[in-house]
């Protein structure tokens, strides 16, 4: 039987720890900088080991090198144990980022003890008051509900960091944004996000009929995937569905690309579909999935038409992914109504001006909620928009932790060095150690 396990409220609140949800790279480094300034802390993670959600991608290479993805107070507490850096001029992959900077960071003494793994919020809210009560809110602690190994348990805090993240909760393929008819209940043969094609997942899709659902770059990576062990598995057919109008829409600048890799990714798929070896189907808008005994039936519109395509043995849905909100019913946050970011972000990261080399660094004020010291950071602070930096979300935790600590003048002085290019984000190219710029969420 589960047993609820309620911690006893400090009367204090400021000798409680602030509480970091998540354990990827940016929980991490803000649990770096509250160790490195000596406050207390604890980071619920609701996976068996940090990282989790970089190692469902891990093989995929970054298009940026180590300098940009890690943190640079995690840097020096990592060196201080006299753990080894990685060469900053390379280019790691998603599992080299786990193992080789956030698992030894989370081992480190001071941070080690305050990581909760298995541990899932369920729910925040202020401690004996709704979210409809405002006298005396801001002297509250926070109460956090977690189910921690099969465990109910609350426990309080003084502030609240959400670096949870967007990677958990992909969007449906369905038009609209909402759940195709038969979606959810063909989900065993959908694939979101980018499986390892040719690794873990070949036996998966070798020899079979493959709808690839996307016009990002994780889909044209999950498609010359594809494309590389059909040489081995000469069954292995690929479909490709777009909502753009255009497929040259997705090819880029190619040449004249200012990031090298990303243009290599658009001629190759642009060269790749000139062949034939991917049959194109745009614009389509996917309204059923159908299970028959023939494979999948995909039904939709296309250009104010029927469309059918049948015989579909799998699927890559590589649509991109939104925020989770369910557990922060409690807490006074907003979000945009159209890109679900942080409110303040919304005229920085808009996909429809923006790409990730000219989002502008921002730090506590902008990330500054109505609820007094709760934050949303990191992927889920831009909330829909795929153009997120790891780099971006260190120095957001840098300006939060500053502030929390009373230095005020640090929080507000927020700079983040990039090359003139900026670091995007797309990590879908084979591996190299040459022209690297991108991870996996730009353009997904």
């Amino acid at each position: 039987m589960n047993a609820f396990n309620t911690e006893t409220i400090n009367p204090t609140t400021q000798d409680l720890p602030v509480a970091i949800i998540g354990g990827g790279p940016v929980g991490l480094a803000a649990a770096a900088h509250l160790k490195n300034c000596g406050q207390n802390f604890v980071l619920f993670e609701s996976a068996e080991e940090v990282g989790a959600n970089i190692l469902s991608w891990g093989h995929v290479p970054l298009f940026s090198p180590w300098e940009y993805n890690i943190d640079k107070v995690a840097e020096k507490l990592l060196r201080a144990e006299h753990v080894e850096i990685p060469n900053k001029e390379l280019v790691p992959s998603g599992n080299e980022i786990v193992h080789q900077y956030l698992k030894p960071l989370a081992k480190l003494k001071g941070i080690k003890e305050n990581i909760h793994l298995n541990s899932k919020v369920l729910a925040i809210g202020r401690t004996g008051l709704d979210k409809t009560k405002t006298l005396g809110r801001e002297k509250l602690p926070f109460s956090i509900q977690v189910k921690e190994n099969g465990q109910f348990k609350t426990y309080s805090a003084r502030g609240v960091i959400d670096a949870s993240g967007t990677w958990h909760n992909p969007n449906p393929i369905g038009s609209g944004g909402i759940f195709a008819v038969g979606e959810l209940e063909n989900r065993k043969l959908i694939h979101y996000g980018m499986p390892d094609v040719k690794g873990k997942a070949r036996e998966t899709f070798a020899n079979k009929s493959i709808l690839v659902v996307g016009g990002g770059h994780s889909a044209i990576g999950s498609i010359l995937a594809l494309n590389s062990i059909s040489k081995e598995f000469p069954n292995t057919k690929i479909h490709w569905i777009l909502r753009k109008e255009r497929v040259e829409d997705v090819y880029g600048g190619q040449e004249a690309d200012e990031f090298k890799s990303r243009g290599a990714l658009g001629i190759a798929i642009e060269r790749l579909v000139n062949t034939g070896a991917v049959e194109v189907h745009t614009p389509v808008y996917i309204n059923e999935i159908r299970k028959t005994i023939n494979g999948l039936l995909i039904r939709g519109t296309k250009q104010e038409e029927l469309f059918l395509l049948g015989g579909i043995d799998e699927i890559i849905s590589c649509t991109g992914t939104r925020p989770d909100f369910d557990f922060l019913r409690e807490v006074r946050f907003e979000s945009d109504a159209f890109l679900e970011c942080v409110p303040a972000l919304t005229d920085l990261i808009d996909p429809n001006i923006h790409s990730c080399g000219t989002v502008r660094p921002h730090g506590e004020s902008e990330l500054r909620q109505k609820e007094k010291d709760f934050y949303i950071v990191g992927m889920k602070s831009y909330g829909r928009a795929p153009t997120f930096l790891m780099a971006t979300g260190y120095e957001q935790v840098r300006s939060i932790v500053a502030h929390i600590n009373g230095d005020y003048e640090s929080a507000k002085k927020v700079e983040l060095h990039l090359p003139e290019t900026g670091v995007c984000s797309s990590g879908l190219m084979e591996k190299t150690n040459k022209e690297a710029k991108c991870d996996t969420s730009c353009g997904g």
